[in-house]
This record gives C-alpha cells, structure tokens and sequence, in this order.
C-alpha cells in the first residue's frame, strides 16, 4: 500500500513537472489564468447588455467552468503526451501499480481547477462586485472541489482514448467549449432544446453549477445533496470508463506491439 500511495503522489508530481519541459510559465499562466478572467468578464458584460440573469448567474457558472480546463487539457496531456513523446512503453514496463500510476496523475489537476476557479471567483470579487455572503464559502468549496474531480475523470477518459486515437487534443478542444453550451454555463440547462438538456445532464460540470448557484443563493449543503450525488456518480462513471479503457490499451498495445504507434 505505502508503493502504491507512492506511486499515486510523486508518479503524479512528476508527471506534472514534465509538462513544463515544453510549457513555459509565461505561456500557462496566460492560458490558465488570462483565459479563464477574460471569459468570466466578457460573458458577465455580455449578459449585463442581455439582460435576461444576474450578474451571479454568469460569474458561477464560468468561475466553476473554467476549472474543467485544467482537468480536461491537463489530463489529455498527462495520459496521452506519455505516448506521444515515448516514455509510455518504460512507464508500462514497471510493476508500478496501474492505478496508482493512472489516478495519481489527475491529483495535480485538480488542485490546478481548484486553483483556476478560486481565482476567477477572486476576480469576480474584485471587478464585478460579486459578494456572496462569507457563511457559503466552504459548502461552494466543497461544490467545486467535486465539480472538478467530475471534470478530470472526463478529461481521462478522453486522454485514455489519446493512447490509441491519432489526435485527441482536437476532441479535447472540442469537449471542453461544447461544455459551455451543453452546461448551463450561461444558459440555464432547463432553457436549452430537450436533447441538449439531456447530454448535458450526462456529462461533468451541469449538476456542479446548478449546485454552486443554489450555494450562492444562500441554500445549504444539504439542500444541493442530491445534484452533488449526481455530479459525484457521473464523474465515477467516467473514471470507471476512462481506467478500462487505460488497462484495455495497454493489453491490446502489448499483444500487439502498438504501444507507441500512430
């Protein structure tokens, strides 16, 4: 057990280190904290000139949107740049344990949404007058700390089929900005076509939202139990999926001596 936790700490931190062999810092601290303040800013002026919501309406639903970045990039780029720059056949090659190795990789990146989303509600705070009163704080935590675990499952599944597809950072792109229409980020999900509401309620980030909103609105932890459940099950379901599919291409990888090949 002590390897394995091992394993799942410093396989994770280093993992995450080896992204900036190729990212500066200059470079990650525009993408994950200049993107996310320029969404938040322009969706909530957008929706000031609208008029239809509040300013809170828009300020949650992307302060809690911008952390999926970290867990759908981030964990496409820990998974798949493992065969992308050849170092995954001598990952698979250790008796590390598999599940060590594959969900310590998702730790760091969830602290770096938890990170993005504090800041972007900071932002909020100190340029669009967002104040929630200071007593929903630790529930709107706790509602954005499962939120971006939903998000990094997703992001692992998608990286989990990078060790096979030829190019998986367009379907990561292509994820992460359907989630902004599919989420309820800036439309309420129960405003959008039937269809549309019924994908976005089967993927991360829909019930974390409408759960951060109620917390914002001055409602309980225990009022929103049951959207986390839902949050907490779906992200389950595609962790789940996102490991099978690792341990599935490993194993068709090693019969067929394709680990590496494109």
């Amino acid at each position: 057990m002590s390897h394995a936790l091992r394993v799942f700490f410093v396989g994770g931190r280093i993992s995450y280190r080896a992204l900036f062999n190729w990212i500066s810092p200059g470079m990650y601290i525009t993408t994950m904290l200049g993107s996310p303040l320029f969404q938040i800013l322009f969706f909530t002026y957008l929706g000031r000139y609208a008029g239809g919501q509040s300013d809170d309406f828009f300020i949650v639903g992307n302060a809690v949107q911008v952390s999926a970045m970290a867990g759908i990039y981030g964990m496409v780029m820990g998974i798949a740049n493992e065969r992308q720059f050849g170092t995954l056949s001598p990952l698979l090659a250790t008796p590390a344990n598999r599940l060590a190795v594959f969900a310590g990789r998702g730790l760091p990146f969830i602290v770096n949404g938890l990170a993005v989303s504090t800041f972007g509600f900071l932002s909020a705070w100190a340029l669009l007058d967002f104040s929630p009163d200071p007593s929903v704080l630790p529930a709107l935590a706790v509602v954005v700390t499962i939120t971006v675990v939903s998000c990094t499952a997703l992001g692992a599944l998608i990286g989990s089929i990078g060790l096979r597809a030829r190019d998986v950072f367009f379907a990561a792109n292509l994820v992460y900005f359907l989630m902004l229409l599919f989420c309820g980020v800036n439309i309420d999900v129960s405003d959008l076509p039937g269809w549309m509401e019924a994908v976005g309620r089967a993927i991360p980030l829909t019930h974390g939202i409408e759960a951060a909103r109620e917390i914002v609105d001055g409602a309980a932890l225990a009022d929103v139990a049951g959207l986390l459940a839902t949050e907490a099950a779906i992200g389950a379901v595609y962790a789940v999926a996102a490991y099978g599919l690792f341990r599935l291409f490993e194993a068709e990888g090693r019969r067929r001596a394709s680990l590496e090949t494109y």
